[in-house]
C-alpha cells in the first residue's frame, strides 16, 4: 500500500470514528433509556458504544479496501454516517464486493469453456477487423470499434446476417411466436421478466406443445425480475419437459449474497438461425395493458446469420452456469456452416460481473467520443458513470449533435431524481433532452452519425455497467440506422423538449431531491 493511500485510509477511518461516536450519542439520547436501565446495567451505554461502532467501522474499512469505484465508496459511506443502523444492512445485502468475487468466479471458467476458438467461427468472426473485404467501407470506418469490442468481451464482428427492427409488442411478440411455432430443433429463452398473466399464459402454451413435440425447450427467467411467477405455472412447464430455471435463486435470508446480480438480458434462439435481443421482457405490460402505465413503447432486433450463434453462445454460458452442468463443446455446434442470409454486419456484446472489462459501458464511450455528426440515445433509466458524462458533454460542445431521449413518467421516484441531477450540466454543453410522454418508453437504443446502432439489455447507466448480465447487438449498417433514427424522430413528435430556462427555474425543493439522490446513484 503506498504511503498516499495510508494517509487517506487514516484520514476515512479518523472521520468515521469522530461521526459514529457523535451519532451513537445522538441515538442514545433519542431512545430515551428509563433511569433503571441505566442503574441495573451500568456499562449499557458503553457496550452500545463499542458495538455500534465496531460494526459501522467494520464495514467502512471493508468498503476502502475493497479498491471501489471513489464515487461509490463516497456513496457507501454516506449511507453509513446517515443510516447508520439501515446503512449497515443495507451494505450486508448489496454491497459486499468480495462477494462479487465469489459469484462470479465460476461463470468466467464456464464462460472460458464455452469461448469456442475464433477459427471455428462463421466467415469474418475469425479475422482481424483489419482484414474486412474492401466493399465495406462502413464497416471499415468503425475498425477500431469492432477490435474494442474482440478485445475486451471475445465477441468478434459476423457477416452474413440480416437484421429486422420490430417496433413495440405488437410487432415483437407475433414474431417470438411465429418462430418458436416453425421450431424443428430447440428453443431457449432467457428473459428478466416472466409473467404467468394473458401473454405469458399464450407464450407458456405455446413452449409446452413444442417441447411435448420434441422440440428441446429451455428458460432461463431471473429469480427476482420473476419472482411472481407463480409455482404452478412452473411445474406445467416442467410437466411438459420444458426445462426451465431461474438465474442466481434467492433465499428468505435478509443478507442474501446474490441478490443485488441479476440477470437482465432477454434473448430467444431458435434453431439456430433466427434470434431476438432488446428490450421487451414477457408481460402484458410490453402489449399496453397496463392500467397506469398505458401504452409501452420499445425496440426489439430480429437476427438471422452467423450473429445468431453468438447470441446463442451467451444463453449457453449462462445456462451453464445456472444448471451447474458444463455444455460439451461438440453438444451444441455453434458455428456450423450458415446458409446465405443477407449482408450485414452485426456484433454481439455481453458484459456483466463475470467479465473483467465494462465491455457495454467502454462501447458507449467510444461510439459516443468518436460521434461525428450525431448521437441519438434512448434509455428509460439514464445514470451515467462519469466516462459517458464526460463523453456526452465533449461531443455536444464540439458541435456534434447530441439527442437524448427519456421517459416523462417515472416507475421509479428515486431514480428519477437522481437522473434529473445529471441534467443540468449537459444541457448547459449543449446536449437536447426530451422527454417521452405517450406513455412510458422502454427502449434502449444508441444510433450514431446515421451508420452504427446499438440494441439491446443494457441500459445508460450504472446498474447495466457493473452489476447486471446484459447483451447487445451492434449493427454496422447505415439502413438499419436510417430507420432507427426516422423511429427516434417521430418518438420526439411524442416528447416534450426540455428547455434550460424553465429548468432553471424548478423549485428548490427538487434541487434538494436530485442532489440528495445523487449521492446515492452509484448505488441504484
Amino acid at each position: 500500500m503506498k504511503k498516499k493511500e495510508f494517509f487517506l485510509g487514516l484520514v476515512v477511518v479518523l472521520v468515521l470514528f469522530t461521526c459514529y461516536y457523535y451519532l451513537s450519542q445522538l441515538y442514545l439520547k433519542a431512545m430515551e433509556l428509563p433511569s433503571s436501565l441505566d442503574q441495573n446495567y451500568p456499562y449499557f451505554k458503553d457496550l452500545f458504544y463499542l458495538i455500534f461502532f465496531s460494526l459501522l467501522l467494520f464495514a467502512g474499512l471493508l468498503i476502502i479496501l475493497e479498491g471501489r469505484d471513489p464515487s461509490k465508496t463516497l456513496a457507501w459511506l454516506m449511507v453509513l454516517i446517515f443510516l447508520p443502523i439501515a446503512g449497515f444492512a443495507l451494505y450486508l445485502i448489496f454491497g459486499r464486493q468480495f462477494r462479487k468475487k465469489r459469484i462470479t468466479a465460476k461463470k468466467r471458467r464456464l464462460n472460458d469453456h464455452l469461448n469456442y476458438p475464433l477459427q471455428d467461427s462463421p466467415p469474418m468472426a475469425g479475422q482481424n477487423p483489419k482484414g474486412l473485404p474492401p466493399e465495406l467501407h462502413i464497416a471499415k470506418e468503425k475498425e477500431r470499434l469492432m477490435q474494442l469490442i474482440l478485445n475486451n468481451a471475445t465477441f468478434p464482428p459476423t457477416i452474413n446476417n440480416e437484421v429486422k427492427v420490430l417496433k413495440n409488442g405488437k410487432e415483437i411478440f407475433p414474431a417470438f411466436l411465429q418462430a418458436m411455432e416453425e421450431a424443428q430443433k430447440y428453443i431457449y429463452l432467457e428473459t428478466y421478466i416472466f409473467r404467468n398473466d394473458r401473454l405469458g399464459t399464450t407464450i407458456g402454451t405455446l413452449l409446452c406443445v413444442k417441447a411435448r413435440s420434441g422440440v428441446k425447450v429451455r428458460v432461463l427467467y431471473d429469480a427476482l425480475g420473476s419472482r411472481h411467477l407463480s409455482k404452478q405455472f412452473i411445474a406445467k412447464l416442467r410437466d411438459a419437459g420444458v426445462e426451465i430455471e431461474p438465474f442466481l435463486p434467492i433465499n428468505r435470508w435478509p443478507f442474501h449474497r446474490k441478490i443485488n446480480y441479476r440477470n437482465h438480458r432477454k434473448i430467444l434462439v431458435v434453431d439456430g438461425k433466427i434470434g431476438f435481443i432488446g428490450g421487451a421482457n414477457i408481460g402484458d405490460e410490453y402489449l399496453g395493458r397496463h392500467p397506469k402505465i398505458g401504452p409501452w413503447r420499445d425496440t426489439q432486433l430480429q437476427l438471422q446469420g452467423n450473429a445468431v450463434r453468438f447470441l446463442e453462445r451467451v444463453f449457453l454460458q449462462d445456462w451453464s452456469f445456472t444448471t451447474k452442468k458444463p455444455m460439451e463443446l461438440n453438444e451444441e455446434p455453434l458455428f456450423s456452416e450458415q446458409p446465405d442470409t443477407g449482408n450485414r454486419i452485426v456484433q454481439i456484446m455481453a458484459s456483466g460481473p463475470d467479465t473483467q472489462w465494462e465491455a457495454i459501458m467502454q462501447v458507449y464511450y467510444y461510439t459516443i467520443a468518436t460521434a461525428e455528426k450525431s448521437v441519438f440515445i434512448t434509455s428509460p433509466y439514464f445514470i451515467p458513470n462519469e466516462s459517458i458524462l464526460t463523453a456526452l458533454k465533449t461531443t455536444a460542445l464540439s458541435g456534434v449533435d447530441v439527442k437524448l431521449l427519456l421517459p416523462a413518467k417515472p416507475d421509479y421516484k428515486i431514480v428519477y431524481w437522481a437522473t434529473m441531477s445529471y441534467l443540468e450540466e449537459l444541457l448547459a454543453a449543449g446536449v437536447e433532452i426530451y422527454f417521452y410522454r405517450k406513455g412510458f418508453i422502454h427502449a434502449k437504443v444508441l444510433v450514431v452519425d446515421g451508420i452504427l446502432s446499438s440494441i439491446g439489455s443494457a441500459n445508460m447507466d450504472l446498474r447495466s455497467f457493473s452489476l447486471n448480465f446484459e447483451v447487445n447487438a451492434l449493427i454496422y449498417d447505415k439502413e438499419t440506422a436510417t430507420r432507427l433514427q426516422n423511429d427516434f424522430l417521430t418518438d420526439l413528435q411524442y416528447a416534450k423538449k426540455l428547455e434550460p430556462a424553465e429548468f432553471q427555474e424548478r423549485p428548490l425543493r427538487h434541487r434538494f431531491a436530485e442532489s440528495l439522490a445523487r449521492l446515492f446513484s452509484p448505488l441504484l
